[in-house]
């Protein structure tokens, strides 16, 4: 009896074994994990007042058209498999904009916390108070993502080639407006989104998405981080202007220089300032401090011609063909293992007067020279 009752218990063992091993191989498995990230995170909401032209008198909130790749092989692949999706931007315009008159106009790209007060919007109106045309792009809530989620999750599920998209879907739409001269159209962004504005010089993005422009007039990188390399073999001939602080350290000025190098040997004009003593953010609205936010140092991440990454030489994630977004957002959070050795924690953040004076004065010389 006794002998029985053990039989039955190893038998029972060894079922609930094969229960777990069996739950943990599904859950390694890419699809699995992107029908549990689906469950997660909610869809995209599509408001009906989306356009394609802008109106005599557009001005505040207006929804667009736009898309979102996720992953820059996406893009490569002409869009195939990129989900539609309802941007939203907020659009400045000077009184005197006409179309007897029209003016130059920014995309303006947040960085990975979102709008933040002090920065984005302020901006918008110092570019208004200077004949100039703002249209501040919000990146996170067309694509679900609201201030209730993490900052992790936000981070995980919006890309910077989706802002690109949205960049270019920007200037697709504001090129339609007779207020605007389409021939100065600019993009300028912060953190994230000075990356993703300094990331869309590449003219594969204009070929994909913006096919029947010239592209942007010109580019402007607050203080985005430098561990992407592209593979960029030509780039849009206009200049560059990008602007980073000396004790920031999410910004690792030694693979700043080396972008910067890259872009000037296919022909780009870049504009350097390097604010002493700056850290990160110097426009928000939040006071100066050493905040243990996460950042990428002493990698390089790479991309082969089809658009996968790299990290010294090993692909990143092992997407099937024709992956969901979902299994592309499992295997971004899942691939954080591969930069343990360059992952880093602390860098100032705040606000810093003197920095944001400066960086008003530059950016507006810089527009006057070339727009």
């Amino acid at each position: 009896m006794c002998k029985a009752g053990n039989n039955r218990m190893k038998k029972r063992f060894a079922v609930a074994l094969g229960f777990v091993v069996l739950l943990v191989l599904l859950l390694q498995s890419r699809a699995v994990q992107g029908v549990l990230i689906g469950w997660y995170l909610p869809g995209f909401p599509h408001p009906q007042d989306a356009v394609t032209a802008l109106a005599d008198d557009a001005a505040g909130a207006i929804h667009f058209r736009t898309a979102s790749p996720f992953d820059l092989d996406v893009v490569l692949g002409g869009m195939k498999g990129a989900t539609p999706t309802t941007g939203l931007g907020y659009l400045t315009m000077p009184e005197t904009a006409s179309a007897a008159d029209p003016v130059p106009a920014m995309v303006i790209l947040p960085g990975s916390g979102g709008i933040s007060p002090g920065r984005e919007h302020e901006y918008a109106q110092l570019l208004e108070r200077n004949g100039i045309a703002a249209f501040v792009i919000e990146y996170y809530l067309p694509r679900g993502m609201t201030a209730d989620f993490p900052y992790a999750v936000r981070t995980s599920s919006v890309t910077e080639f989706d802002i690109i998209t949205d960049a270019y879907s920007a200037l697709v739409l504001l090129s339609t407006s007779a207020r605007i001269d389409p021939r100065r159209i600019g993009v300028m962004g912060f953190s994230y989104g000075g990356m993703a504005a300094r990331l869309a010089m590449d003219e594969r993005f204009r070929r994909v998405l913006a096919p029947d422009l010239p592209g942007f007039a010109l580019h402007v990188d607050f203080y985005g981080p430098c561990f992407q390399k592209l593979g960029t073999t030509r780039a849009s001939d206009v200049p560059l202007l990008t602007l980073r602080g000396s004790d920031d350290n999410s910004n690792d000025l030694a693979a700043c220089a080396a972008r910067q190098r890259e872009l000037e040997a296919l022909g780009v004009s870049v504009e350097t300032h390097i604010f002493p003593g700056a850290g990160h953010a110097w426009e928000v609205a939040s006071p100066r401090a050493l905040r243990d936010n996460p950042y990428l140092r002493g990698c390089e991440v790479g991309y082969d011609d089809k658009g996968f990454s790299y990290l010294d030489d090993r692909r990143i994630t092992n997407l099937a063909p024709g992956a969901s977004r979902f299994e592309r957002i499992a295997a971004r959070i899942t691939s954080g293992a591969a930069y343990d050795d360059c992952l880093h924690h602390g860098y100032i953040v705040g606000h810093d007067g003197q920095s944001t004076r400066k960086g008003h004065e530059l950016l507006l010389a810089f527009l006057a020279r070339h727009f």
